[in-house]
């Protein structure tokens, strides 16, 4: 069993705690309350791992999901932003979730990606993931999240601003800076690109 008496330092570990909870809830649903005592209160980082991962594997297709997913991270990323210690969910979130043995399906699938994802990212300019630029990735995040719910109409289309959320959850859980910057980069790239298909369609449809 997993110590759970720290935070998660890795992304591996991230996902051995979803498998856990998976399995500890079998045919019954793995809650996101039950998620956030296994993650640890304050843990924000791993949480803006998993939404993405979980949208970038097979279960990511579900209609709606990414949209649900973008919701709490939106909530999430606003904690964050104004420094909330504690994470919190409000009870029809917290008692939100997948079935257990999808849990453990998507932790499963995405071992490859967490270990090549820990053999790459470590503390490198740890300064670049305090006070200021928390702020910048959570509002960053907030950005992310809104383009969402357009781009699920395109298969697809949501991985890029999942990817950066990914990236900024990752630059939180093990301290990397050097993430950091590259999150924000990537945040600034899938924006313009959601807009700008957004602007696009929007045109498009006026022209039709």
């Amino acid at each position: 069993m997993t110590e759970k008496n720290q935070d998660p330092q890795s992304v591996g570990d991230v996902l051995d705690r979803l498998k856990e909870l998976g399995e500890e809830a079998g045919q019954d649903k793995a809650k996101l309350g039950d998620a956030v005592e296994a993650m640890g209160h304050r843990a924000y980082g791993p949480f803006f791992i998993i939404f993405p991962l979980i949208d970038i594997s097979p279960v990511g297709g579900i209609p709606g999901l990414p949209t649900a997913m973008a919701v709490v991270m939106v909530l999430l990323a606003l904690q964050l932003l104004f420094g909330r210690k504690d994470l919190w969910l409000p009870g029809f979130l917290a008692n939100r979730g997948l079935k257990g043995e999808k849990l453990v399906k998507v932790a499963d699938k995405m071992r490859p990606v967490a270990k090549w994802l820990d053999r790459w990212f470590h503390g490198r300019l740890p300064a670049l993931t305090k006070g200021p630029m928390i702020k910048i990735a959570a509002v960053a995040i907030i950005a992310l999240c809104t383009t969402v719910p357009p781009l699920e109409l395109l298969p697809f289309a949501s991985t890029l601003p999942m990817v950066a959320i990914l990236s900024f959850g990752l630059a939180l859980l093990v301290r990397d800076g050097l993430l950091m910057v590259i999150a924000c980069i990537l945040s600034v790239a899938a924006i313009g690109g959601g807009l700008g298909w957004f602007f696009g369609r929007g045109g498009q449809g006026g022209g039709g």
